[in-house]
Formats: structure tokens, sequence, C-alpha cells
């Protein structure tokens, strides 16, 4: 798990229209069962399959793979904190659309929960020679659980 830094020197340049840079952008984050964010932002940075990506309104159109991590976003000037799994993110000049496997705030999250799917997790890696453990799908729920610890612990600090 990482968390995304939006670096504070990035720049965008609106290609596609011949005026301004909008104010904002829209942010869309939902799952198959519920929609987690839908608010007007200043900026988002989530993380890309390859890497984090940090966006800012008038950026360049683009589609990304979702990958395990911190997705933050700044709303009225207040940072707000995602853990995200998995999905696709589309990016418009005025609009940022997450579709995500599992997306919960920061203030949603059982830290509790979190820290024992860690455990077992950890427990599971344990057993490499064990040919019932699925040691790839070990490292994901790992990667998950320390995603989530990290993004509540953002709330808290």
């Amino acid at each position: 798990a990482f968390a995304c830094a939006l670096n504070s020197q990035l720049r965008t340049v609106n290609f596609f229209r011949g005026e301004g840079l909008p104010a904002g952008s829209q942010l869309e984050v939902a799952t198959r069962d519920r929609q987690v964010v839908h608010e007007s932002v200043e900026s988002v940075t989530f993380p890309g399959k390859r890497g984090c990506l940090g966006i800012l309104p008038g950026h360049a159109p683009l589609l990304s793979e979702l990958g395990v991590g911190e997705l933050d976003y700044t709303h009225q000037g207040n940072k707000r904190f995602l853990a995200v799994t998995w999905g696709f993110a589309e990016v418009l000049p005025d609009r940022v659309i997450v579709l995500a496997q599992t997306a919960e705030r920061a203030e949603e999250i059982d830290v509790e929960r979190a820290k024992k799917a860690k455990e077992r997790a950890e427990e599971r890696l344990k057993k490499v020679s064990d040919p019932d453990v699925d040691l790839e799908s070990a490292r994901a729920a790992l990667e998950r659980a320390m995603t989530r610890i990290q993004t509540a612990r953002k709330l808290r600090a």
C-alpha cells in the first residue's frame, strides 16, 4: 500500500478549451453497492495501477486502472481520505469518476477489524510451503488491510 502525495508544483494546461481552467472538478466515487463521494473538489490524488495520479481542474482526459491505496481529495480547503481497491478512474477536464471494487471513507473504517485482517494475511503468508495457501490472495489481503489502517490513521492524526 502507498499513499499518494499531490505535488505542489503540479500544473495543468487546458488544451481542450480556449478559456481558463475550471475552478473545480466534480468527483464521483462509487462501488457497485453505493455512491461514496459526489462533491465539487479542488484536487484529487488516487492510486493508479502503475503509480499515483494527481489531478487538478482542467486535467487532460485519461482512463486509468485503479490500484489499491489511498485516494485523497480537497473539498472547500479540507483534505479528505478514502481507502480504495481496484477498479477504474476516468478523468475529464471538469470531472473525475472512480468506479472501485471497494471504497471506504476514513471515518467509516473499523481499525480493529482491519488490524485483524492484517494479522490473518500475515499468518497466511508465513505458510509459503502450504499448497492450500493462495499467496497472491494473501498479499492482496495484506495490502488492503494496510491501506485501510493507514487511511484511518490520517483522520485521527
